[in-house]
């Protein structure tokens, strides 16, 4: 047991306690699948934020393979009170990765479990494990041929569905909201329990992924950015591949344009013409994206002057703000709503379109795409090379679809990244 006393304790554990734990875990899971040395625990360390790696060192790791090994790693944490945190793919960047958030807690670390247990084509669902990435997915209804759609985050294809829909993350579909596509949870409770949501409670049931809500209060959410149980299985349902998909762009040249796009496009979204999850991406979050750097216009240290921004758009035909959105559906649906969202942005009197015949497999608006398709990539993420390398701490606000309330939160974010230099 030399390798563990130099483990970092949990909160208030006993060494002799801790230690006892550890041997039951082994016990229980294979001593492969208990992780003490500073070598093994390494990869749960990293955090994507500016603090010190070791406020967020983990005590242990342990990789489960099936739920009753679940059952047991959380009744030996009650009887030895060693804390918790469990990661499915600890990939989902931006709203949560491996490293646990006390120093001390015990990682349990689901991604053995990734068994696709069942995709459903003709009632368009999947059932899955923790452990499940949306890469494996795609391949998986790829390869079958499957006329299925995905959604997912940035992170994509290395991130999975289960911890982003648990942690309320969301794509760039018509399903891109993601709880609200979930149906039916296979939990463990703090007890060691094991509780399904909805349909799945009711024995003989075949409509588990189907009927949300089963019979009484339903708890799904409880469950979701908590730590009231561990998810072992989640299902969600899948969006029929469309015969026609139309993404497009629209270039906006001012930063003060903030507030007529919003306008323009707050009843275009709640019509339903536009069906998916529109991204406004401003000019350097598209520079970063599409392998711009920073050092082919400017070396000196600070935020990046608005002047050196308006060059950038010049040199690029990039706007101050990028408009992405898609329409899905049959020509005739698509054709017919076409002409509306063109309408409503002539009668605004700026915008540039750029559809995908125009734009070809240039970037940013071929990864944009490919989001809004279902097609997994990592393109995003040339963002941390804007400054040479670099991590990422997101801030995700909420405000109403009214563009003085954007405005403000544009204004807000630039005043603050600028006091502290940056982007």
């Amino acid at each position: 047991m030399a390798e563990q006393n130099n483990a970092v304790l949990p909160r208030g554990a006993v060494r002799d306690e801790f230690n006892k734990a550890i041997e039951k875990f082994r016990a229980l899971l294979g001593g492969e699948n208990v992780l003490v040395n500073a070598d093994q625990l390494a990869p749960y360390n990293k955090v994507m934020m500016s603090v010190e790696n070791a406020a967020h060192a983990a005590s242990a790791a342990l990789t489960a393979t099936t739920v009753e090994q679940v059952q047991g790693v959380v009744r030996i944490c009650n009887e030895h009170k060693i804390p918790i945190w469990t990661i499915s793919t600890g990939r989902n960047f931006g709203y949560g990765s491996a490293a646990p958030i006390q120093r001390g807690q015990v990682i349990l670390d689901l991604k053995k479990m990734n068994k696709i247990i069942k995709i459903d084509a003709e009632m368009c669902y999947a059932l899955v494990e923790p452990g499940v990435t949306y890469g494996q997915l795609y391949d998986h209804i790829t390869e079958n041929k499957l006329p299925l759609m995905l959604s997912f985050s940035a992170p994509s294809a290395i991130a999975g569905p289960l911890g982003n829909t648990m942690d309320r993350g969301v794509g760039y579909t018509p399903y891109g909201e993601h709880f609200m596509m979930q149906c039916g949870m296979e939990v463990v409770l703090a007890n060691g329990d094991i509780y399904r949501t909805g349909m799945g409670g009711v024995k003989g049931s075949n409509t588990w992924q189907i009927f949300k809500w089963g019979y009484g209060p339903t708890l799904d959410g409880m469950f979701t950015q908590a730590n009231y149980g561990i998810t072992t299985k989640m299902g969600f349902w899948l969006m029929p591949k469309p015969p026609v998909f139309k993404p497009f762009e629209v270039i906006f040249d001012n930063e003060e344009d903030i507030v007529e796009i919003v306008e323009i496009l707050r009843p275009l979204r709640i019509s339903g013409t536009i069906p998916n999850s529109v991204v406004i991406a401003n000019v350097l979050w598209e520079a970063g994206s599409a392998h711009l750097r920073r050092s082919q216009y400017i070396t000196e240290p600070g935020h990046t002057p608005d002047p050196i921004l308006k060059k950038m758009q010049n040199d690029t035909g990039m706007g101050a703000w990028n408009l992405y959105a898609a329409l899905y559906g049959t020509q005739e649906q698509v054709d017919a709503d076409w002409k509306i969202v063109v309408d409503a942005f002539k009668k605004l009197g700026k915008g540039r379109i750029v559809t995908q015949k125009e734009a070809g497999d240039t970037q940013p608006f071929k990864y944009r795409a490919e989001l809004m398709s279902g097609v997994p990539n990592l393109q995003e993420f040339g963002l941390y090379n804007w400054r040479g390398g670099g991590g990422s701490m997101w801030f995700a606000p909420v405000s109403e679809a009214r563009g003085s309330e954007c405005e403000k939160q544009a204004r807000l974010a630039k005043r603050i990244l600028h006091k502290h230099g940056l982007d």
